[in-house]
């Protein structure tokens, strides 16, 4: 028997969406232009060094965004932009993507959102830079007010960390009062703190490790747990790497976060809840839209629920963590940014398609493959077929990891 918890979209007359209308999934957060510098050699000290330059369209939240539109789901994307050339060139695309711009402050006194990144020769990010702040200051409450009849008839809000508290706080309770999950992307280890005051309206959060940790000691009101160290050197079992992590998992998952996906890189992913039933969890499907129709037929089809939850009787009560490892695929990497947000924007639209949280973390972790095997932040195209086929591979060889209490 399949268990899902239905989130039911709310009908709005102004601002929202009427009932002949598809409910798009709200984003909101940073609009950025990536500067990708890549030495050729490794970089020696106060001088430069040669390599390739690349401007990349970004920003965890628009790469969210994008992803999930490429994937069938259009996004309504509540952001900031300045009248300049990086703004100009975030906006340009935008609109040439058929994607919405009435949810983008724009003002010339903005200074677009830039990041230098610098990447070493194998492609590991060395150094960054980031300039942000207009997103902080321009990204208020009250604008975000403005574009409340979206919110509250989205089938989900996501809101990467970029904002500032207030506006955060302002986002969570808006989607609150309508009964609209709410996915929080942590976007760095600094930034996912802001996770405190607002856990109680998160549904979903998408830390890696260090995120994960830094999400605790704020939850926790004191730094208790320990920065996470993994020696890379040596293999790291699974049910070993989810034992280090578990009580930092439970520490989210107690103060009313319902689902924790953590990102592993290379090591996949942890899907963790309270109650085996979340396993099922989806949100409502507002239409049958062909373009979400489509991403549903494929995935189902490679991606048939798993019964094993539906049929335990364990209550989740205590210190019980129901959690599934969903693995990598071999990747030929061309650079790893991005991939963590194409994760997230493909479990996202997949979610927003009827697919459980299960089947769409498969189709997250996809979709984060594509990736990183591409150039840009979001790749040019998603081949549909390929991202089900991967998809049904990762879910055939999802495995559960029993509560940590009863091994």
């Amino acid at each position: 028997m399949r268990l899902t918890r239905v989130f039911h979209v709310k009908v709005l007359v102004k601002g929202g969406c009427n009932q002949e209308e598809e409910a798009d999934p709200v984003v909101i957060g940073g609009m950025v232009l990536d500067i990708h510098a890549t030495s050729a050699i490794p970089p020696s000290p106060r001088t430069t060094t040669p390599g390739e330059v690349h401007y990349v369209l970004g920003g965890v939240a628009r790469n969210v965004a994008e992803c999930m539109s490429k994937l069938g789901t259009r996004p309504y994307m509540i952001s900031a932009a300045g009248i300049d050339l990086a703004g100009n060139l975030l906006l340009e695309h935008w609109i040439s993507s058929g994607l919405s711009t009435e949810g983008i402050r724009k003002h010339q006194d903005i200074r677009t959102a830039v990041i230098c990144n610098i990447f070493d020769t194998n492609g590991e990010l060395a150094a960054a830079v980031a300039s942000v702040e207009a997103i902080e200051k321009f990204l208020t409450p009250e604008w975000i007010q403005q574009s409340n009849g979206n919110i509250s008839s989205a089938p989900i809000l996501m809101v990467d960390a970029n904002l500032n508290p207030h506006a955060l706080e302002a986002s969570c309770h808006l989607a609150a009062e309508s009964n609209v999950p709410v996915w929080f992307e942590p976007v760095s280890v600094v930034k996912s703190r802001r996770i405190a005051s607002i856990a109680k309206y998160v549904t979903f959060a998408s830390p890696n490790e260090d995120e994960l940790i830094a999400m605790a000691n704020a939850l926790s009101s004191r730094d208790i747990f320990d920065p996470f160290e993994k020696d890379n050197s040596k293999k790291c079992s699974t049910e070993l790497l989810f034992e280090m992590l578990q009580p930092a998992i439970l520490v989210l998952l107690e103060k009313g976060i319902k689902v924790v996906v953590v990102t592993l890189g290379a090591d996949g992913v942890f899907l963790c809840c309270r109650r085996p039933n979340l396993m099922r969890l989806s949100v409502e499907r507002t239409k049958k839209f062909k373009s979400r129709q489509q991403l549903y037929d494929m995935v189902a089809s490679n991606c048939l629920p798993i019964r094993y939850f539906g049929n335990t009787n364990t209550t989740g009560e205590g210190s019980d963590i129901f959690a599934v490892n969903f693995p990598s695929l071999s990747v030929s990497v061309v650079k790893l940014t991005g991939a963590g947000d194409c994760l997230v924007g493909g479990t996202i639209a997949s979610l927003c398609s009827g697919l459980d949280i299960m089947q769409s973390v498969a189709v997250g972790i996809a979709a984060a493959k594509n990736a990183v095997e591409s150039e840009t932040n979001v790749p040019s195209v998603f081949n549909l077929a390929k991202i089900a086929g991967d998809a049904g591979l990762i879910y055939s060889a999802a495995r559960i990891l029993l509560p940590l209490s009863i091994l």
